[in-house]
């Protein structure tokens, strides 16, 4: 699809259900190739980068299966622990899979992001970090190469914040040896989700959500059964466009605490917006008040 044409002019009405973060349930599933046995991820959007991530893992000998929004995957048959260009190319967060590849195998071969030069959507921090573990990273050829016989822990700090960045080395970092510190790390909910992810298979992480992150090295995994968050993107969008309708529309499956300056600002342009555990109510009105955002 190259075009979408709306048309225009009518209040929204009615119920939407919020699907899951692809952006948090990509660390999730990559997190996955940490440990052997049987993970089961829910709440998972069907989505190209979902299915191309899976056919990334698949390609590495894992067991991977998206059915109604729910995965079954299993690493014990990780042999092969490298992301080939063909089926890179058409997704970045395909970095993901660095950190762990290197924490569970000792070394990675992955290619840039969507083909790209470094600088293009830079990588440098992920790799500055894995440096910082312990790991020798090279380029050759349009590839990531990273090889360590074991990680051990350091002090990283990141010139500038990254959502990936900050999620990779954490990973990395669950199975190195000692205590690894993320400074000015990303504070958003996704890596949030990871490190509750990433505690439940057994690791041990300390201050997600701020800007210091302690990771404690432990010797070994066990795998997950997790639900991913909610969308937040999606959630705002729907709070929004049901605002400046006029419309009155209910979002389920939601988490209200992550959207709170977007319905800060709803409610300053004249919007009612009420929001319970897991359901925002949003009624605008026919009048919509400037705001500074």
């Amino acid at each position: 699809m190259k075009t979408i044409e709306i048309n225009g002019g009518k209040k929204l009405k009615g119920e939407v259900t919020i699907s899951g973060a692809k952006n948090a349930a990509l660390p999730i599933i990559a997190a996955g190739l940490l440990c052997e046995g049987k993970h089961t991820i829910a709440n998972v959007p069907n989505l190209a980068d979902v299915r191309t991530l899976g056919k990334i893992l698949q390609n590495m000998g894992v067991a991977f299966e998206l059915k109604d929004h729910e995965i079954l995957l299993d690493a014990s048959g990780l042999a092969n622990p490298e992301a080939p260009y063909d089926l890179v190319r058409t997704m970045r967060a395909s970095v993901l899979v660095l950190g762990p590849l290197v924490a569970r195998m000792g070394k990675a071969r992955v290619s840039l992001p969507g083909g790209c030069a470094i600088g293009a959507r830079p990588i440098n921090l992920h790799l500055m970090g894995l440096e910082k573990l312990g790991a020798k990273v090279t380029i050759e050829h349009g590839y990531v190469v990273a090889q360590a016989k074991k990680l051990r822990g350091a002090h990283i700090y990141f010139d500038t914040v990254t959502v990936t960045g900050t999620e990779n080395i954490m990973m990395a970092a669950v199975l190195a040896e000692g205590e690894t510190i993320l400074e000015n790390a990303a504070r958003e909910p996704e890596v949030i989700d990871l490190a509750n992810a990433l505690t439940q298979m057994g690791a041990r992480v300390e201050g997600a959500g701020t800007d210091i992150i302690r990771v404690h090295g432990v010797e070994g995994l066990q795998p997950m059964q997790y639900t991913v968050m909610p969308d937040r993107i999606e959630t705002g969008t729907f709070v929004i466009a049901a605002a400046i309708t006029g419309g009155a529309v209910t979002i389920r499956n939601c988490t209200p605490a992550h959207l709170d300056a977007v319905i800060a600002k709803v409610t300053e342009a004249g919007a009612e917006v009420k929001a319970e555990d897991t359901v925002i109510h949003v009624s605008g009105r026919r009048t919509i008040r400037p705001v500074d955002v």
